[in-house]
Order: structure tokens, then C-alpha cells, then sequence
């Protein structure tokens, strides 16, 4: 356990270029806009139905999960999980 954090440290302590501490700066700032803006679910408040109530798209449901879409009955708003 300790030589995993010997070998841990060892790579904080050692000096990093300017690009490369810019590009990993870029990578980081990139994925956060991306996670921000890119792949947020875009729900309305007041707009989307609880779990339970039936639902004929995905965007109806709060959770954004509408089970049964492709059957002959209606699906109804369930957890994604």
C-alpha cells in the first residue's frame, strides 16, 4: 500500500510542461462544458409528469423514461434505473 502511495506522490512532484498542463487545463474545461450544456436533460418545470402517469414520449417524464413506447399500450413514466 505504501509503495502505490510512494509512486503516487512521486508523480505529483514531477514538473509538468506549460502545454501540458494547459492542454489537460483545456481537456477539463471542455468536459465540463460539455456536461454543462451538451448532455444536460432539458426538462421544463411544470412541464414534465411523475412517475406512474402515463406518457406517450420520453420528454413527458420527469425521469425522461417512458417504458412501453413501441407496444400497443401507453407507456407510463418509470425511473431510467
Amino acid at each position: 500500500m505504501n509503495n502505490k502511495f510512494d509512486e503516487f506522490t512521486k508523480s505529483m512532484a514531477q514538473s509538468v510542461t506549460r502545454r501540458a498542463a494547459l492542454k489537460k487545463f483545456g481537456v477539463g474545461l471542455a468536459g465540463m462544458a460539455l456536461a454543462c450544456f451538451g448532455f444536460a436533460r432539458k426538462t421544463h418545470a411544470g412541464a414534465c409528469k411523475g412517475l406512474g402517469a402515463p406518457c406517450k414520449d420520453h420528454s413527458e417524464c420527469c425521469s425522461g423514461f417512458c417504458p412501453g413506447l413501441f407496444s400497443s399500450r401507453r407507456g407510463h413514466c418509470a425511473s431510467p434505473f
